[in-house]
């Protein structure tokens, strides 16, 4: 963390002249398998990891919401609360504003507050920081409040923060991981009816270690790439005659071939298959340990570099100088279009392949990337005050 708990409670009292009256963290999250599958009702297993976002905040006797991020490009942010509306706040600040806004939608009345942001998630990485801002806003709302909102309900209101006030059509997956998540665990997430259940991925227990390869190339989900594969994934579904991919299998895919043009068939035929690969990925986690997820990690790969297209060629390269030097299996996550890739391998191989990925980034003229392992974390919660 950037700062410590006690560094942000300093912090916010020196910016805003008064004690907060907590603390609330969430963190960011690695999706293991399930990429572009939340918004079409299908299936995912992130976890939250050991990076987060943390809040300082007190509430006001008015409804005006003053924010301070320490990140990047932040600053400080101030709304009426009575007066916000979807897409009426723009840049970063729509983050922690929307949260707050989409309260008020639900009829959730919340108080005038002040909030203080840091955190050591990294941005544009494929990490899920704006999920990790979302959630820890959201939990700390809901202290506030006194609203007794679920880790569910308070995943809707970061996603509909993130979809109406951002305007960036992502699924529900990033901020249930940040909120449900536990420590050695992996959250196994059916988007459609919002079920989970924890899955065990105890990875030092294993001796293996999962480290994420920051290629440095940002991503914003609010861009087109994004909306255009949603679009695309409608479209199929309308096609198919079926509420949502979903609903298809591997058995309906050479009707799907039949049906759809080449891009739209390829853009159906990874979110079917990878929603498989999360079913087989929850099943060997339970019968032969995450030390067998190597194959079906190097296949989704595949899947989103060839029949969904949201690989570039940065992360493809740390896919393959991970996997050259030995790693079980690697693939990208998060959204595409730039952010991170993820590669699981023997904890005694780590350092040998973290060196053939930084070699193989030099040797192409990259921009060097970050390395860091991380480790399945707990969800948001208060953590002082």
């Amino acid at each position: 963390m950037t700062l410590s708990a006690a560094e942000l409670s300093a912090a916010f009292t020196a910016r805003f002249g008064r004690e907060p009256a907590g603390i609330w963290s969430a963190p960011g999250r690695v999706n293991l398998i399930g990429e572009h599958t939340d918004y079409n009702d299908g299936f995912v297993l992130p976890f939250a990891i050991n990076r987060s976002t943390l809040v300082a905040a007190a509430p006001r006797r008015d409804r005006t919401a003053r924010v301070y991020s320490s990140l990047g490009d932040g600053g400080s942010a101030s709304a009426d609360l009575n007066g916000i509306s979807a897409g009426s706040i723009t840049g970063w600040a729509a983050y922690p504003l929307g949260v707050l806004w989409a309260f008020g939608e639900r009829g959730t009345r919340i108080p005038g507050m002040d909030l203080y942001i840091d955190s050591d998630v990294p941005v544009g990485a494929g990490l899920s920081s704006s999920a990790a801002l979302e959630c820890a806003v959201a939990t700390m709302a809901n202290d506030l409040a006194d609203a007794g909102l679920t880790g569910p309900e308070l995943a809707e209101l970061g996603r509909r923060a993130e979809n109406r006030m951002v305007g960036a059509p992502t699924g529900i997956m990033d901020q249930s991981a940040s909120l449900l998540g536990e420590e050695g665990h992996a959250v196994f997430l059916d988007c459609r009816s919002l079920e989970s259940r924890l899955v065990p991925l105890d990875l030092a227990a294993n001796g293996l270690t999962l480290l994420v390869i920051d290629t440095r190339v940002s991503h914003e989900h609010s861009t087109g790439g994004y909306a255009s594969r949603r679009a695309s994934c409608e479209r199929g579904a309308r096609a198919m005659g079926v509420p949502a991919l979903r609903d298809l299998t591997d058995a309906d895919l050479a009707e799907a071939a039949r049906t759809l043009d080449d891009e739209t068939f390829r853009r159906v035929r990874h979110v079917v298959t990878e929603n498989a690969r999360v079913l087989a990925a929850v099943d060997l986690l339970q019968e032969q340990g995450p030390a067998a997820l190597g194959p079906l990690l190097n296949a989704s790969h595949a899947s989103m570099r060839d029949d969904f297209e949201i690989s570039c060629p940065e992360l493809d390269l740390a896919v393959e100088a991970a996997r050259g030097a030995g790693a079980l299996g690697a693939r990208m996550t998060g959204g595409g279009f730039g952010g991170s890739a993820i590669t699981l391998v023997k904890t005694d191989d780590a350092a040998s392949v973290a060196g053939a990925v930084l070699g193989a980034f030099t040797a192409a003229g990259y921009t060097e990337p970050a390395l860091f392992p991380v480790l399945p974390a707990s969800g948001a919660g208060r953590v002082e005050g």
